[in-house]
């Protein structure tokens, strides 16, 4: 059950209770159900039925899957469906954080289309400009759930409808000054479209980790790019923002 693919839960994902419960199953309302169990493409943390993972009931993911099951006894009550996905208003915003290039030359890419500028996020301490270093850095401030401080900031977050999230995959998940932005600001009813460049691991676990930083918002199906795409990237682009 562990490591080949990711399996659906019927849990919604949320802050667990703190009282004593057996079988419990997560809040009763919310967009984002739970996955357990770890995939073919995620480190060793995640192969585990307790880590638990998140995406919403319409995205969807390689290494995501489940397992049709059926009760030893007749079971009685009732299910619930899925949320519809939303449609946020205001403007659209596009921020990123790049360390290559590549997410940058990305990030252009859906900012010209949108029509609007597209936002890097700057740390303080910029990572190291030497590639294992910044692997060893990257992983470092994993572990720690570090938060580095940023040198960007958004003003009137609150006219952003629909915030468009770049980032490099840095081992399977988001690198944390993605995490110091999500936690700046208030999410709740914005919709996030998260896109990333990749070696090869495509969205990782990144978009499981967005979904639990900002849990009051919508977290849309994300777009991964081969490093900095092809000549195809802006098409890529374009089917992902109208889709």
């Amino acid at each position: 059950m562990h490591g080949n693919v990711a399996e659906w839960v019927w849990d919604r994902y949320g802050a667990y209770d703190t009282a004593a419960a057996q079988d419990p199953t997560g809040p009763d309302t919310g967009d984002l159900r739970v996955n357990r169990g770890g995939g073919w493409n995620d480190f060793a943390k995640n192969l585990r039925s307790a880590y638990r993972a998140s995406l919403t009931p319409t995205s969807s993911s390689p290494s995501v899957g489940f397992r049709v099951a059926r009760n030893a006894v007749a079971h009685e009550g009732t299910v619930g469906g899925a949320a519809a996905a939303q449609t946020a208003g205001g403007e659209p915003l596009v921020v990123y954080f790049s360390w290559s290039g590549n997410t940058r030359k990305i990030a252009q890419e859906v900012a010209s289309q949108l029509g609007v500028e597209a936002v890097e996020l700057v740390c303080e301490q910029p990572y190291s400009s030497d590639y294992n270093t910044c692997l060893d850095e990257a992983q470092r401030d994993q572990n720690q759930q570090a938060r580095p401080k940023l040198t960007t900031r958004i003003d009137d977050m609150d006219r952003y409808g629909t915030v468009y999230v770049g980032y490099p995959n840095w081992w399977a998940s988001i690198p944390m000054p993605i995490a110091t932005f999500l936690e700046s600001y208030d999410f709740s009813g914005k919709e996030i479209r998260p896109f990333c460049s990749n070696g090869g691991g495509g969205l990782g676990q990144s978009v499981s980790a967005i979904s639990k930083l900002a849990p009051n918002a919508h977290v849309g199906q994300g777009l991964s790019i081969y490093y900095s795409g092809g000549a195809d990237m802006p098409q890529q682009v374009s089917e992902w923002i109208a889709g």
